[in-house]
């Protein structure tokens, strides 16, 4: 930190704190940080996420989906149709956001 601290004040200006951040994440692999929100969405461990990890989900975000809305999402994205997501077709529903 003391590098950012030019005017070594025990403070860093906004444009040293900005320019950490983007270094920070410029270092983190896109993939990997996908891989980490599946693992978190999955809660069962079972390399899917079902419509009760998604209800969850949705809740704990504070979203008012409704049961249909909630299972429209899933028939959207579930390629195989087995009725979850897995992490492959999580990674395409995030390859087509701006996340990525």
């Amino acid at each position: 930190m003391a590098r950012y601290d030019r005017e070594e004040t025990g403070y860093i200006a906004f444009d040293a704190f900005e320019e950490i951040m983007i270094q920070r994440y410029a270092a983190q692999d896109p993939m990997d940080e996908i891989r980490k929100a599946f693992e978190l969405f999955d809660e069962d461990k079972r390399g899917k996420i079902s419509f009760r990890n998604l209800k969850r989900i949705a809740r704990d975000l504070g979203e008012k989906l409704t049961d249909e809305e909630l299972r429209g999402m899933i028939d959207e994205f579930d390629l195989d149709q087995d009725g979850d997501i897995n992490e492959s077709e999580f990674i395409n529903i995030m390859k087509q956001t701006s996340l990525y």
